[in-house]
């Protein structure tokens, strides 16, 4: 019936982020959960509410890990507010029930969930995040000896994406870089994403988050890869993004894409147009076995493939620790002439 306290608990459940944000305030979401210490509103991960049904369980059920607790969002609300009598429980609930919660509305109609890992998931996060200016991602590039982030329109933040280690450790939030892998049409099939470390600049971990993979890519990504510039007649191919946006820092004009890994870059798609293709090779044995292939492929589309070595690891590392003069001119003694003219000497 209504009024009742099951169905005062059923109506708390369909907003229950909601009320976890306004009575488990230090608590923070992670996946279809609400985290925090306990009912009381303690900091910490020990209590968890469900916030969406499942086969697991319904929503609005929490559980205490810690103490072995467990019960719904009017026991919440009791504990939260210190309530000894069910009356004001009661009145509480009605009290929240009545007042705008509005951007968690569960009447609104929700977009269906894209697959984990998906071109559609990719495109969702990257339509989510932020440009990259006056933010930790731009800190982090910057840190790096990246200055000239012109044309960077393929790299977005998000201040708290999702970070999950495995499929049995709890999710965990970091800010990241986001990068979108795209084709040839400019058509969004993928993204990287590069958690970063929140509080200090490691030299160590060069800015990454101290997690076992800081870097993970999702959705379509052989073929494709992270784009700066237009297609056009001429273009530079790598691994890394932050190689190929050092490589930019001495050729701003110079279309160039990160393939993300060895394998990958192997695998480039060729612009129509192209007719001359840098390899922006890293120096090991993988980088190595790429530009081989890719010079293959090259040549057999009648593509002139022009492979540049960094003098240390790769191009970032050049840059870092050679500075922007001497990568300039080792860029530019391997380039074809015309192009040194094109792209090289108007930035000099």
């Amino acid at each position: 019936m209504p009024g009742t306290p099951h169905d005062l608990a059923r109506r708390l459940a369909s907003q229950a982020e909601a009320v976890c944000r306004r009575y488990l305030s230090n608590g923070r979401r992670a996946g279809r959960f609400w985290l925090v210490g306990d009912v009381r509103n303690t900091p910490g991960r020990s209590m968890f509410v469900r916030l969406t049904a499942s086969a697991k369980g319904i929503a609005g059920k929490w559980s205490d890990a810690a103490t072995g607790e467990h019960g719904d969002l009017l026991d919440v609300i009791r504990e939260a507010n210190g309530f000894t009598a069910f009356k004001d429980v009661v009145a509480e609930a009605r009290a929240f029930l009545q007042s705008p919660v509005s951007h968690y509305e569960p009447t609104r109609r929700q977009a269906p969930s894209a697959p984990r890992g998906s071109s559609e998931a990719a495109r969702r996060l990257f339509a989510i995040s932020q440009p990259i200016s006056g933010t930790h991602a731009e800190t982090h590039l910057r840190n790096r000896g990246i200055t000239d982030l012109r044309g960077t329109d393929s790299l977005r933040f998000h201040p708290r994406c999702y970070y999950r280690p495995d499929e049995i450790c709890e999710t965990e939030i970091w800010p990241a870089l986001i990068a979108a892998v795209s084709d040839h049409d400019g058509r969004i099939v993928g993204v990287q994403r590069t958690w970063l470390d929140p509080d200090d600049f490691d030299i160590s971990r060069l800015g990454k988050a101290p997690i076992e993979t800081p870097r993970r890519a999702m959705g379509d990504l052989l073929g494709h890869a992270v784009r700066f510039g237009v297609n056009d007649d001429v273009m530079a191919a790598g691994e890394g993004i932050e190689t190929m946006l050092s490589l930019r820092c001495v050729l701003p004009g110079l279309p160039t894409v990160a393939a993300l890994s060895a394998a990958h870059l192997a695998a480039i798609q060729f612009p129509k147009p192209l007719r001359r293709l840098y390899i922006a090779r890293d120096d090991d044995e993988a980088g190595d076995a790429a530009a081989a292939t890719l010079i293959d492929r090259a040549a057999g589309a009648g593509i002139e493939a022009i492979v540049l070595s960094p003098a240390l690891g790769d191009f970032n590392e050049d840059l870092r620790s050679l500075g922007l003069d001497a990568l300039r001119a080792a860029v530019r003694v391997q380039m074809a002439p015309q192009d040194v003219a094109r792209f090289v000497e108007c930035d000099a």
